[in-house]
């Protein structure tokens, strides 16, 4: 027999009885405690990783936004950048790299390489996204040689480019050349390093 301490009397059999049916209601109440705990863990892991992807978008976008890919050029935006370079005049500015990159080649040659072609194929990418522009491809060379020599030269290295942007489906109608042989030089040092950044097809966009 048990005693409780307010002096209640039970036989064994109602003892153990009462015990597994409190044992049962405290394992019942533990168990919904539990399971409301991991419902909400759940809940914030799953809140988190949602913002978590949507951020990741956000800058993938970004990211391709920035490389010049997905730009959108008006032309409001290739006037001003032609008026800046030829004024009145019919010789333009020096240009850099800006949305369109250019393409570099080796001293005395015209061959398109596989950087070159990466460059051209980011250069297509932002002339098939704005189907409004056509584009000129100015030839250019170091500043050794005959002028003679040099317009031929770059010419040719327009004309290389202009093939390599064909082969990638750009119509041929979109595309003009001309070359400026040395007569426009991006860096005028008599150098090394400047005539590397000389050696160049710029690409220059512009409509009808």
């Amino acid at each position: 027999m048990l005693t409780t301490s307010s002096n209640t009397t039970f036989s064994d059999g109602e003892a153990l009885s009462t015990s597994e049916s409190t044992l049962k209601r405290s394992f019942f109440s533990l168990s919904l405690e539990d399971c409301g705990v991991a419902l909400l863990t759940a809940l914030t892991l799953a809140i988190a990783l949602f913002f978590a992807g949507c951020s990741s978008m956000s800058g993938s976008e970004e990211e391709g936004a920035a490389d010049g890919a997905y730009l959108g050029l008006s032309d409001a935006e290739i006037a001003n950048g032609l008026n800046a370079r030829y004024g009145t005049g019919s010789i333009p500015e020096a240009e850099g790299d800006g949305i369109f990159k250019d393409i570099r080649f080796g001293f005395d040659s015209y061959t398109v390489d596989g950087a070159a072609r990466e460059k051209i194929a980011l250069n297509v990418e932002v002339i098939k996204a704005n189907p409004q522009i056509k584009i000129q491809l100015e030839g250019h060379c170091d500043e050794r040689g005959t002028s003679e020599y040099n317009l031929a030269l770059g010419q040719r290295r327009a004309e290389a480019v202009r093939d390599a942007m064909l082969a990638l489906g750009v119509d041929r109608t979109r595309i003009e050349t001309i070359s400026y042989g040395s007569e426009v030089p991006l860096d005028p040092r008599s150098n090394e390093e400047a005539w590397a950044l000389n050696r160049r097809v710029h690409f220059t966009p512009f409509t009808e």
